[in-house]
């Protein structure tokens, strides 16, 4: 799982671009297409910079240390009113290039570069801010729960030199102006009555408590500290503990405070019962908005709510067809049961589950040159959530490396509560957070110099999470299935992705209530109630994002089988996901043109 928010949005960027140079004196002169193409990447290149310095997180993401003693003023008035200004110009100055003297490859920049302008525009709109920016933190998308991990010494942020420490300090001052402006965008939407739901906002509370509750020295704050460089002197190592204490006791902490006391005294008692959009003033709007954000597709609610119900039934058939493989009496209810229940199914530790994965990641190593002919160079490491933030965490998610693979990806699994897990879902989670999922698309793409920024940083829920969960079922191709526990466990997980359209669009517009989520989702899977409590939970708390998983997936199914069906002997699975890997995150409908047009030249 990733892109939570548009925060995490904007940490998946890049640095600017080299644009191609153009002729020299004395050169022969460069082809009107060329001219064309420059002309539309020095437009990238440009709006890349400025976004750079707009987001300032984005550019340490990437490595890029300009602006490294800033997170930027995002959720402020200004800041969104500079970013739509940026939309409108960017669309004003693609206007400009003849798309019809492009290639294929930069007629598929320009499209989505002008489909991610308009988006940008619609969601920066005065009518949709004014339903976004006044709810700005739940217990799943918020600074206030990414900003521990980047600044713990094992996120984003590098901790190397004392200027490093010192911009430490200095984004923890940003930081707690951040809180507190999303206090007073708490504030608008109290009086504007466009106000979070009770549920996420005690969810918010218990998050803070827990982080406020830390000792100063154990919290995740305290991390570069505890691993200092051994080559700076005392005298450096004293200031920078000094200043670290002071920031955190005198900025960060008391702005946390002030969050935690005014949701618990004053915002929660304006918060909204209702958990579903529709309960929410000009909500239903909004829902529509996301959906189509979400999928890239324009489809409604009912259409997408009767598509999961078919799929649910589809794969229920399924799991009924591979109990009776496993020789399991009973009904499929019960066989859940013992899936959750039975002691042979739970992870021993932390440690045996970590180790778990790691076994998986060299199996997976082993056959993946099969598949892929391009490899990313960033490496895969394999880590627990941190104890602080697991209890509200997906069961798995992927942070991205550096372009330069110096930094690796991480693929990150939930220990949280372990007596309430299992593990035939192992699998079907490695290949979809690590690799081949998350891990190959992100750094296939950022990895690529000939992209521009935006296609080798940007992308859509629907095309990242639609490939991860593809990815999944390249297991069954790697013969990971074969064992029907496995295989189980593969279809636990399509089927969590098919009961997300149900319960999402339930909850959202047709005002399903969290029990009913959580009773649908245990009577149809095998999950525990702890997972089964978290996604729906999810779900409340970002509608729209769990949609794109199965929309993507069957986009890509659908290509591929059109593809194998259509190239017959000339197929090359190999150059089928050099095609959906390629050219960054698609929009769905960009990347079905661009396969149609590669079946039709092979052919």
């Amino acid at each position: 799982m990733i892109n939570r928010s548009l925060l995490v949005a904007t940490l998946l960027a890049t640095s600017a671009l080299v644009v191609p140079a153009l002729a020299q004196s004395g050169a022969s002169a460069p082809a009107p297409a060329q001219v064309e193409r420059d002309r539309m990447f020095a437009i990238f290149a440009a709006d890349d910079e400025a976004s750079l310095k707009r987001n300032p997180i984005s550019a340490l993401f990437r490595g890029d240390m300009r602006y490294a003693d800033r997170l930027g003023d995002f959720g402020s008035d200004a800041y969104y009113k500079a970013e739509r200004a940026a939309a409108e110009k960017n669309l004003a100055d693609l206007g400009t290039i003849n798309r019809a003297k492009l290639n294929a490859t930069d007629q598929i920049a320009y499209d989505v570069y002008a489909w991610n302008q308009r988006k940008a525009l619609e969601r920066l709109s005065p009518e949709i801010l004014a339903l976004t920016a006044v709810r700005p933190i739940n217990h799943f998308f918020g600074i206030h729960t990414f900003y521990p991990s980047f600044a713990s010494g094992k996120g984003a942020a590098p901790f190397k030199t004392t200027l490093d420490y010192d911009n430490n300090v200095k984004r923890h001052a940003n930081f707690a102006a951040i809180i507190d402006q999303a206090i007073a965008r708490f504030k608008q939407g109290q009086a504007s009555g466009v106000v979070e739901t009770k549920l996420t906002i005690n969810n918010v509370i218990a998050q803070l408590d827990l982080q406020l509750g830390m000792p100063l020295e154990e919290s995740p704050y305290w991390g570069p500290i505890r691993n200092i460089p051994a080559s700076f002197t005392e005298a450096e190592k004293a200031r920078i503990t000094a200043a670290l204490r002071q920031s955190l006791t005198q900025d960060v902490m008391p702005a946390l405070t002030r969050l935690r006391d005014y949701l618990k005294t004053s915002y929660l008692a304006d918060a909204r019962e209702g958990l579903g959009l529709l309960h929410m003033k000009g909500g239903d709007k909004l829902y529509q908005l996301l959906i189509e954000g979400s999928t890239t597709l324009k489809m409604s609610a009912g259409d997408i709510h009767e598509l999961g119900l078919r799929e649910v039934a589809r794969i229920s058939a399924e799991m009924s067809r591979t109990q009776e493989e496993i020789g399991f009496k009973g009904s499929l209810a019960e066989f859940f049961e013992h899936l959750r229940t039975d002691p042979k199914f739970k992870p021993s530790s932390r440690e045996a589950l970590t180790q778990g994965y790691v076994d998986i990641g060299k199996k997976v190593d082993a056959v993946i040159g099969s598949y892929f002919s391009t490899l990313p160079k960033a490496a895969l490491e394999i880590r627990p959530y941190e104890e602080f933030r697991e209890k509200y965490e997906a069961g798995g998610s992927y942070d991205s490396g550096t372009p330069d693979g110096k930094r690796p990806g991480v693929f990150y699994f939930n220990a949280y509560d372990l007596p309430s897990r299992t593990t035939p879902g192992m699998t079907t989670l490695y290949l979809h957070e690590g690799a081949p999922g998350h891990h190959f698309q992100i750094s296939l793409a950022q990895e690529n110099e000939a992209l521009p920024a935006f296609m080798r940083f940007g992308g859509n829920t629907a095309y990242a999470e639609g490939w991860a969960l593809y990815a999944e079922t390249l297991g069954y191709d790697m013969g990971f299935y074969k064992d029907p526990y496995a295989r189980i466990g593969t279809l636990s997980d399509e089927m969590l992705r098919a009961m997300r359209l149900v319960v999402d669009t339930g909850i959202h517009a047709k005002g399903w209530s969290r029990d009913q989520a959580i009773d649908y989702m245990m009577t149809n899977s095998d999950m525990g109630r702890t997972d089964v409590t978290a996604e729906v939970e999810r779900y409340i708390a970002v509608p729209s994002q769990a949609l794109a998983y199965k929309v993507g997936a069957l986009t890509i199914q659908r290509l591929r089988k059109q593809a194998e069906a259509t190239m017959g002997s000339k197929f090359d699975i190999r150059a089928f996901h050099d095609q959906i890997l390629s050219t960054g995150a698609l929009p769905l409908p960009v990347l079905e043109d661009k396969i149609n047009r590669w079946i039709a030249q092979a052919i």
